[in-house]
């Protein structure tokens, strides 16, 4: 009942099998646990979850192998639109307007729906001789060199890595605490499909209650990312579908024409949670269970990847070396690598929600004067739409193409 393995990776979202096939690549023996049963990760059916993924994640994905199957079902993002005002009164006169052909590189990202992403993954995962999947099984206790399932069986490894979210049970019993706090905000994600084309463009409109995302799919369709006080979210998902499209509309406007639901409805709880620590003995931390921020830059999936492809570097490197690859010694370089960057990821997003989701006419002033001051500099422009590709920083080897 005990296999043996150089890495164990809890969690089989989209951080874990991204970091397994990263890691099978240069050699590793890797398992990845999940909790969800094989059918379930397998479902092809659009359920209306997307993702932004920035320039510098696709270039991770090509790393891996696995671009060139979804290349095909995403969508450039060829500009951004950032606005602010109330539903149903349209945007205030000023905004950010950030254009791809402003750098070099191309698109500064691409949106790719969940369910070509996860068969992506899962498909390139089975294929792959150094990495065992383990299917409908949840980690019941750990130590510093295993990890033993509710079935009874034990997985020994030379270093575990937590990638099962906020609420990761790998962080919480290596003894990691959290830091944090709630919004008091819900976000509400679904796709709808319009009558007119979109151009590529992606928009952030901010309103009093929170920022709503309209994001480019493939065709006449958009990904919602809708945040609202938790109360008039609550109210607001317990619409029928019309009913739901009706409260959509005033804050969506009518610039792509009529807009009609397409799958299902989602909802999840807005906070801030930060790791107090990314490692412990011979266990690191990928994604949101090192450090979940609010969705309001679209970046949280972006900054999983970074943690993957830094771990990756710092292990390779150690596995160059003949290091231990799960010593204290190595941990600590992606820990440092990664902290940081993290860190002031958690501060910009919660100072931006801060800023924009009130009805303070004076601070209206102040962000609408700053949306304009932004517009109007080019070297400043340019440098955040570089940030919005994830082009800056100390990029790991996988991320610079």
């Amino acid at each position: 009942m005990t296999t043996d393995t150089d890495i164990a990776i809890v969690g089989g979202g989209l951080n874990g099998p991204t970091l397994a096939l990263a890691l099978a690549r240069i050699g590793l023996r890797v398992t990845v646990i999940d909790a969800l049963p094989a059918p379930a990760r397998k479902l092809p059916d659009f359920d209306g979850r997307s993702y932004a993924l920035a320039l510098a994640s696709t270039r991770l994905l090509k790393g891996i192998g696995i671009w060139a199957d979804v290349a095909e079902n995403t969508q450039p993002m060829l500009e951004i639109k950032v606005t602010d005002g109330r539903a149903g009164e349209g945007p205030a006169p000023w905004m950010l307007h950030f254009d791809h052909a402003e750098i070099e590189e191309g698109p500064m990202g691409f949106m790719c729906e969940d369910r070509y992403l996860r068969q992506a993954l899962l498909s390139a995962m089975d294929a792959h001789d150094n990495i065992t999947q383990i299917s409908g099984e949840t980690v019941v206790t750990q130590t510093a060199d295993a990890v033993t399932l509710a079935s009874g069986k034990t997985i020994s490894a030379r270093l575990i890595i937590g990638a099962d979210g906020r609420s990761s049970g790998t962080a919480t019993r290596a003894g990691i605490k959290r830091t944090g706090w709630g919004y008091a905000q819900t976000a509400i994600v679904c796709a709808v499909t319009h009558d007119l084309p979109h151009g590529g463009i992606a928009h952030q409109f901010f309103m009093p209650s929170g920022p709503l995302a309209i994001l480019p799919l493939t065709g006449n369709r958009c990904s919602i990312v809708w945040s609202e006080t938790e109360p008039r979210a609550a109210e607001v998902m317990a619409m029928d579908d019309d009913a739901f499209l009706d409260a959509l509309r005033p804050a969506f406007g009518s610039f792509l024409g009529n807009i009609a639901l397409q799958g299902k409805r989602f909802s999840y709880p807005l906070s801030l949670t930060l790791a107090n620590r990314f490692i412990a003995d011979r266990i690191a931390l990928v994604g949101d269970a090192a450090h979940g921020v609010h969705p309001i830059a679209g970046q949280g999936l972006n900054a999983g990847l970074r943690d993957v492809a830094a771990l990756v570097d710092v292990l390779s490197d150690a596995k160059q070396r003949g290091e231990d690859i799960g010593s204290p010694a190595v941990l600590a370089r992606y820990e440092s690598w990664r902290r940081f960057d993290t860190a002031s990821l958690a501060v910009a997003t919660d100072s931006f929600n801060r800023l924009f989701s009130n009805d303070n006419p004076l601070m209206r002033a102040v962000r609408d004067a700053g949306m304009g001051l932004i517009n109007s500099a080019p070297n400043l422009r340019r440098r955040f739409i570089r940030e919005a590709a994830g082009l800056t920083g100390d990029l790991p080897s996988l991320m610079r193409g």
